[in-house]
């Protein structure tokens, strides 16, 4: 029996997903191993359970079963719960109806609530510590998780690590911050994060935000502005949007946003409680390829930089309209 248990499984030359059924006995287990070519002597490793203690041990689940292991490994892996995980990725800067949506498409991932009825068991769930916005408050970031796992599940565990990271960013932070509490650092974080995806430039931006808010002056980033607009934003921010208030209009109303507008990931978090400490209060796009920005102290050189980015998008649409003519 031994050398049978112990021995590597022929058939098995390659991982196949193996599905142990909710309150399946080692017989039953044995034999769907059997059936599936997998297991050539079911009698003996229903035996070697028995002996091991392990009869009534098997967990449910699906489990990834590869080439080199014996009908004890198999065993073993059922005994212990060590299921097939499936990847589920939270990206920076996301938005929580973009999660929810990430959510419904992942085929691993049972979503027994609607999008609505989840977010408000989340918000329900002691993980977002009584705030009533799941906005922000997950953690971008890859979980593995087994089967059949359920949309809640994920919520509440993506939502208790942003709780740690931003605790300990709230910790961290910097001296004399205009931050009343970690929520507005969290806040600002989602706003440098859809600001800048260049990690160098994020203590730059957080460094511009954080002196708005100390000279009052108001912060003027379009990201919140488009966030407010919600499923109105066409993909172009006009003048009008800019002069149209709303709760998330920077541009007509002073200080952070009610909210933060997206999940910021750990550099965000990072650069929102440790800003640069230039003199710098403007930005705007370099019109690089690489999406850097231009930063600049007075409002003069500012308007010189915009002006310089219009010109530089000119000759590139110029240049396109030229190319598609000779084609």
């Amino acid at each position: 029996m031994q050398s049978y248990m112990t021995a590597s499984i022929d058939a098995i030359s390659e991982p196949v997903a193996f599905e142990v059924p909710d309150g399946a006995s080692l017989n039953r287990v044995a034999a769907d191993l059997q059936e599936s070519r997998i297991l050539r002597w079911p009698r003996l490793f229903t035996l070697w359970g028995r002996m091991k203690g392990n009869a009534h041990r098997v967990q449910a689940g699906e489990y990834l079963l590869e080439p080199g292991m014996s009908p004890a490994n198999i065993l073993d892996q059922f005994v212990e719960g060590r299921v097939k995980l499936y990847a589920f990725t939270i990206l920076e800067g996301w938005t929580y109806r973009e999660i929810l949506t990430a959510l419904a498409g992942n085929s691993a991932i049972v979503t027994t609530l609607g999008p609505e009825d989840a977010i408000q068991d989340l918000i329900n769930s002691e993980e977002l510590g009584g705030i009533t916005s799941p906005e922000g408050m997950l953690f971008p970031e890859t979980y593995f998780v087994p089967k059949n796992s359920t949309a809640t599940e994920v919520l509440r565990q993506s939502a208790a690590l942003m709780r740690m990271r931003l605790e300990a960013a709230w910790e961290d932070r910097a001296p004399g911050l205009p931050l009343n509490s970690s929520y507005e650092l969290l806040t600002l974080a989602s706003i440098v994060e859809r600001e800048t995806a260049v990690d160098v430039e994020r203590a730059q931006v957080a460094g511009v935000f954080i002196r708005r808010l100390e000279k009052g002056m108001r912060l003027q980033t379009d990201p919140t502005v488009i966030y407010g607009l919600g499923e109105k934003f066409d993909g172009n921010l006009t003048r009008r949007d800019l002069m149209t208030d709303n709760p998330y209009n920077t541009y007509t109303r002073g200080g952070l946003p009610p909210t933060p507008i997206g999940m910021p990931g750990e550099a965000s978090l990072y650069a929102a409680g440790h800003p640069d400490s230039g003199d710098t209060l403007y930005f705007v796009a370099s019109g690089d390829l690489d999406g850097t920005h231009v930063f600049s102290a007075t409002l003069e050189d500012h308007n010189t930089a915009v002006a310089a980015y219009i010109a530089q998008l000119r000759r590139a649409n110029r240049a396109r309209r030229e190319n598609g003519s000779t084609n």
